[in-house]
């Protein structure tokens, strides 16, 4: 199987049985009754089938755990200060991951069907699946203190998938946690979202502020957002562990696309809704919408320093979207002090 999933583009296959991360509904239910899910209502709306395979699915008995590398091939914080632009994390600047992940694990789901039969079901991100336990669990990385997957080969830069079966399958050795007394991943973060290793207060964190949070983003974190537009791969960048991965092991389908990899801020705060979709499509950003790109946008030319976006920004202060109104006034206050 690990043949067939490697022919189909995955970096890292391994098998754990469905009980074999008992830990994880414990700790899912402390994060969010910590609150640290913050908008977020939908991980604690079925938290009874995240918290383990059989919560949402009784006949599981085995979990493939797949990784699919999208190593980039330049230093994801290369653009940090480039003040005209806005940074992408690495893993939206190419083709929609779920499109290409699910493609490859329903295919190897086919062939697992002809070779041993059983029932089966795919899942990536998406569902309320617990990947990154799971995928410690099958011995394809541990968890680090970034709470993001580590793997020895492939560093942090893997896209998770997992088919669920009612085989009995092999299971693989667990991961074993090599972070050591590194901390790098934890001082990188700009806005302080690990309130300790291992545990993220998302409420914090750049990437939900930018991507999950759909109202005004707090006042404390702008600055710090820095020219991030969507996302933040600072925490994963620092990691020692990228040093063993290679950018060419990574499906070319997730290569940046030109105007992802270094996209200006005036174009971007100059979009209208169609304008957002044509940008945007076949992309895992268009599921943000415009306005929120929008406003992300405007922070970032905010922090900019540069006086040509304020002519941009100044047309964004009538526009329909309340947060994009609020965060252009804010840009344009931010420009008159620099």
């Amino acid at each position: 199987m690990k043949v067939k999933a490697a022919e189909l583009g995955f970096a890292a296959c391994g098998i754990a049985r469905a009980d074999a991360a008992p830990r994880s509904a414990e700790r899912l239910r402390q994060w969010l009754g910590e609150g640290m899910h913050g908008d977020m209502i939908w991980m604690e709306a079925r938290e009874h089938h995240r918290g383990s395979p059989s919560g949402l699915w009784p006949e599981v008995r085995s979990v493939i755990s797949l990784g699919m590398s999208y190593a980039p091939a330049v230093d994801p914080l290369a653009l940090a200060d480039e003040g005209g632009v806005g940074r992408i994390s690495v893993y939206a600047q190419g083709g929609d991951y779920h499109d290409v992940v699910k493609k490859a694990l329903k295919a190897l789901a086919r062939w697992l069907v002809t070779e041993a039969a059983g029932d089966l079901k795919v899942f990536v991100d998406t569902a309320p699946v617990m990947e990154k336990p799971l995928a410690e669990a099958a011995g394809v990385g541990w968890q680090g203190k970034h709470t993001n997957l580590v793997s020895r080969s492939d560093g942090s830069w893997l896209f998770l998938g997992a088919i669920y079966t009612t085989l009995d399958l092999t299971p693989d050795p667990p991961a074993t946690d090599t972070c050591g007394s590194c901390d790098a991943c934890q001082r990188a973060c700009p806005t302080d979202a690990f309130p300790a290793p291992y545990r993220l207060d998302a409420r914090r964190c750049i990437s939900y502020l930018t991507i999950e949070h759909a109202g005004p983003i707090p006042v404390e974190f702008r600055a710090a957002i820095g020219n991030r537009i969507y996302g933040c791969d600072d925490c994963l960048a620092v990691c020692p562990w990228n040093k063993f991965a290679a950018s060419a092991a990574a499906n070319l389908a997730f290569a940046p696309r030109a105007e992802l990899a270094v996209p200006e801020l005036a174009d971007l705060l100059a979009l209208d809704d169609a304008g957002f979709r044509q940008v945007f499509a076949g992309s895992p950003i268009k599921r943000i919408g415009r306005d929120r790109m929008v406003r992300n946008a405007a922070i970032a030319a905010g922090n900019s320093g540069d006086k040509a976006l304020v002519r941009p920004l100044t047309k964004l202060l009538s526009d329909e979207g309340v947060v994009v109104r609020e965060a252009a006034g804010w840009a344009l206050d931010r420009l008159s002090l620099s």
